[in-house]
């Protein structure tokens, strides 16, 4: 007998931004929307629509960071409630912050080998920014407190909650609760669903963004 899901949460990264996220190390730098990111955020809420029937959520979490944050507002609406946590900001690349991989390796040519020889090494730290396991534990952390607030809050049998964030947020988010690792591109659609254990409904879903490309 099927069991059904008692929650399910819908990870979405923001779009493109004014910072060119789609090509450029941003982490901690608060990068606006562009026009391309924001039409990709629209794309998005009419999928989750389509999909869902409505955009509506029991529980939504976004980052403080603009891009994040915007991009919840898009979908959900603005006068939606959407709760900041911020252990869900991206790693901080350090001095990688902002640049393109060229340009690291232009700038930084030392630091950029030995970040290229593993880059998501757990031992790695980005130069004065943060380390791979620091980062990882404190977005575990985040996704801890997220699950409990969803819990103690919880109204219906079968709840959906929506999560806005960076690509390394997710990519953490999704191989603690089953073990994946995404590609998680901008606009992309993550969906997992839990019911005796966690399991995925959809990874790296980006098919709406093509009426936007």
């Amino acid at each position: 007998m099927h069991q059904p899901h008692d929650l399910t949460l819908v990870l979405i990264r923001h779009g493109e931004t004014e910072g060119e996220s789609s090509i450029r190390y941003h982490g901690r730098n608060d990068v606006a929307l562009s026009q391309l990111g924001r039409a990709q955020m629209i794309a998005t809420r009419s999928e989750i629509e389509s999909r869902f029937g409505d955009t509506i959520f029991h529980h939504t979490f976004a980052t403080p960071l603009s891009r994040a944050m915007d991009g919840a507002k898009l979908i959900v609406g603005h006068d939606a409630s959407i709760i900041t946590v911020e252990e869900f900001i991206e790693v901080h690349f350090g001095l990688f912050e902002g640049l393109t991989k060229e340009e690291i390796q232009e700038r930084h040519p030392i630091e950029f080998e030995k970040w290229r020889a593993d880059p998501l090494a757990p031992s790695y730290t980005y130069p004065e920014g943060e380390s791979r396991a620091g980062f990882a534990e404190r977005v575990e952390r985040g996704l801890a407190t997220t699950l409990k607030l969803i819990e103690a809050a919880q109204r219906a049998e079968s709840e959906r909650a929506l999560i806005v964030a960076h690509r390394g947020v997710i990519r953490t988010i999704v191989h603690a609760l089953i073990g994946a690792e995404p590609e998680v591109d901008l606009g992309s659609i993550q969906i997992l669903a839990r019911d005796s254990k966690w399991h995925p409904l959809v990874l790296d879903f980006t098919a709406h963004l093509d009426r936007v490309a």
